[in-house]
């Protein structure tokens, strides 16, 4: 699980667990969770040069990978579940 904390274009701060779960991929921001949903199943890089993986709400790095793309990531940390 991801811990991440970023700013939306209008400065807008959030806070958001990425947790891996499909029917909730992200606890903490009903923003970046309608963002992801946006965006799932849309093809991503989640690096500048690939691989290119669909977004998936399973998927960790993909999510993380829209919260970078489309917001200002000010912190990402892994956290382990208890």
């Amino acid at each position: 699980m991801h811990t991440v904390t970023g700013r939306f274009d209008d400065g807008s701060a959030y806070q958001v667990q990425v947790t891996g779960d499909a029917a909730r991929p992200v606890a903490g921001s009903a923003r970046a969770a309608a963002l992801v949903e946006l965006h799932a199943g849309e093809s991503i890089m989640l690096t500048p040069t690939g691989p290119p993986r669909a977004v998936s709400g399973t998927d960790e790095d993909t999510i993380l990978a829209v919260l970078r793309r489309y917001t200002d990531v000010i912190a990402s940390h892994r956290t382990t579940k208890e």
